[in-house]
């Protein structure tokens, strides 16, 4: 027996990704975006905690160009799970790496001089011409070869016979907030090797820049194609960048009431005794904790059950969290709990559970553990059923 067998019964806490929404989001987003400009959707860190597989075969149905991941064993189980669209891996190679890239058609983002190079050695002994793309750092001072320093090595790529030049990148360090000045600097400095590469006669396919923040508030720097990652789960980048009506939050977070309790006046709850009764309360105990990915706060957050807010008491346990139910009634043991997302008009967000954190929304989604099972749900919306095809 395996847990994908269906007898196998489903612990009482787990994540619901509706993968109907995820379709309507991409489908939203692709109308949005002007005609012939592609649409990377990435799904590096099993698609921001979504199930990268899932995800990517959505994606691709839904007409995007290819998929963006971080490491080699990410891209490999893309490919051992059947899918056969463009991988772009985003950051940096060993060259222990480079052998699987080219046996296994994975475009690799380039930074330097030496592993374009050694690419190019190995795509030549096996008689390819792989496609690369070349990163430049305007500003994030992460990967990339600098801005002013960029056209040897587009020089060495556009040299080896084995390599095609597919696409020249950079990537912003501040795109969704109100003040764009430092995002157009990065653009401007982009242009500069642009221009640069048009003057020296190297040419290349794909000009892209954007991330989710770009997408929505950078419109005249969409290029050739733009890189998705957070606005396709449902999630805003920050709370002042542009909304696309019906975009929706994939991801939810539920669970079960396991225990109830009575508190009486003086007494204490969970380790640390960090809540003490004032008066007689009746306690829900949710089998989630920080062992799963919740922050472990004390005596802050909430869940919503019954369609009413449940203040959170006492510290997280590892296992375990304990929600004041008093004034919730006919609450009885295995009702069902929001964790994260919406139960009735009423909505717990990534972006509440960040602020418990004291993070982000990137951070909320990717940290949720795997012993939360995936449980899916949702149908595709008649109105979308038709697809927009690839572009």
């Amino acid at each position: 027996m395996t847990l994908e067998s269906k007898p196998f019964p489903l612990r009482p806490a787990w994540l619901e990704i509706d993968l109907a929404r995820l379709r309507r989001n991409l489908q939203l987003m692709r109308r949005d975006l002007p005609p012939g400009t592609r649409l990377l959707a990435v799904v590096k860190d099993e698609a921001y905690g979504h199930g990268a597989l899932d995800v990517a075969r959505v994606a691709v149905e839904e007409g995007a160009w290819g998929l963006g991941l971080s490491t080699l064993e990410e891209a490999m189980a893309l490919r051992d799970g059947g899918i056969t669209a463009p991988l772009l891996l985003l950051g940096e190679r060993q060259e222990s790496e480079l052998e699987w890239c080219v046996d296994h058609h994975l475009t690799v983002c380039l930074n330097h001089p030496e592993t374009a190079l050694a690419l190019a050695r190995i795509a030549a002994a096996r008689g390819k011409k792989v496609p690369v793309h070349v990163k430049i750092h305007t500003g994030m001072t992460r990967y990339g070869v600098r801005w002013d320093e960029a056209l040897p090595l587009l020089k060495v790529v556009a040299d080896c016979k084995s390599l095609e030049l597919e696409g020249v990148m950079t990537h912003f360090s501040q795109s969704d907030e109100t003040d764009k000045s430092f995002a157009h600097l990065q653009f401007a400095r982009f242009q500069e090797v642009l221009k640069s590469m048009q003057a020296c006669g190297i040419s290349t396919r794909m000009r892209h820049v954007c991330n989710s923040g770009g997408f929505l508030d950078l419109p005249s720097m969409h290029l050739d194609m733009v890189r998705t990652g957070i606005l396709m789960y449902g999630i805003f980048p920050s709370q002042v960048c542009r909304r696309i009506e019906g975009i929706e939050p994939v991801m939810s977070v539920k669970a079960r009431v396991a225990a109830l309790q009575i508190l009486k006046p003086g007494e204490v709850v969970g380790y640390g005794m960090r809540y003490t009764a004032s008066s007689l309360r009746k306690v829900a105990v949710i089998p989630i904790g920080y062992g799963d990915g919740f922050p472990r706060v004390r005596n802050e957050g909430a869940v919503l059950l019954h369609g009413h807010r449940a203040p959170i008491i006492g510290g997280i346990a590892m296992d375990a969290l304990m929600v004041d139910v008093t004034d919730i009634p006919n609450v009885a043991m295995w009702d069902e709990v929001v964790v994260m997302g919406r139960q009735g008009g009423l909505e717990i967000s990534a972006r509440d559970i960040a602020g418990l954190k004291r993070s982000v929304t990137y951070d909320v989604l990717t940290s949720w553990r795997l012993r939360l099972r995936h449980r899916h749900v949702g149908k595709v919306p008649p109105a979308f059923q038709s697809r927009l095809g690839p572009i």
